[in-house]
């Protein structure tokens, strides 16, 4: 194998570049949405009535317990049979989500439950409505605690978007099959690919290196202390 071994595969560039959006894509909309959602489910593990408390931790524990590949089979191929269709890439957005939202719930419930028992108490002294408690006075020191595990949660999110290749969405990982497939090239296109992948891994981590700073130890974590 030489470096000339690698020119059908470089030729390709454009399908690479294809699949390095839609990946980043996956990626960042997952994330956000997970983010979002597992604090949510967060708050009414600890907060919510019985019923919901009940439900969200059954949801926590199926998603945290059962293949991720699994899961994406079920939305795209089980849901029709139930009257919901979705299309590859919303496929994989939802499992993507859901997936993320219940680790994230559990990170973060971490993160709440180390508070110490005074700030709620402050809070509440205040006159803060329990949600205004939650989110500016409990999350802000929260996020500070679990940032790191949440931080490599997300990387993996990146990584797991692989999978979607299973339902035809044409990330990365597609990508390099199909190239693969047209230029009888497998070592050279899945080597190109990984390289990608670790570059990708190594730059997210930085960006949410960057936001812990600027935002979860920097303004954001004020917020709740103005």
């Amino acid at each position: 194998m030489n470096l000339s071994s690698f020119i059908d595969v470089f030729h390709s560039w454009p399908s690479l570049l294809n699949g390095l959006v839609m990946t980043v894509l996956l990626t960042l909309v997952s994330s956000f949405l997970g983010v979002a959602l597992g604090t949510l489910c967060a708050w009414g593990s600890l907060r919510g009535p019985k019923a919901v408390r009940w439900f969200i931790r059954g949801y926590v524990e199926f998603f945290r317990n059962t293949p991720f590949l699994g899961q994406i089979f079920f939305i795209f191929f089980g849901l029709p049979a139930l009257g919901v269709r979705l299309d590859p890439i919303t496929a994989a957005l939802v499992a993507l989500t859901i997936n993320l939202t219940a680790y994230a719930c559990e990170i973060i419930r971490a993160g709440i439950e180390a508070t110490p028992a005074g700030q709620f108490e402050a809070a509440s002294s205040l006159g803060l409505k329990p949600a205004q408690a939650f989110f500016l006075v409990i999350i802000p020191p929260a996020f500070q605690r679990v940032w790191p595990a949440m931080t490599s949660q997300l990387v993996i999110i990146l990584l797991a978007s692989a999978l979607c290749s299973q339902i035809s969405v044409a990330e990365l990982s597609y990508e390099a099959n199909m190239i693969a497939s047209r230029t009888f090239r497998n070592f050279e296109a899945y080597i190109v690919v990984t390289v990608i992948y670790l570059g990708l891994a190594v730059l997210f981590r930085e960006m949410l290196t960057w936001v812990g700073r600027r935002f979860v130890y920097g303004e954001f974590a004020t917020v709740g202390q103005r």
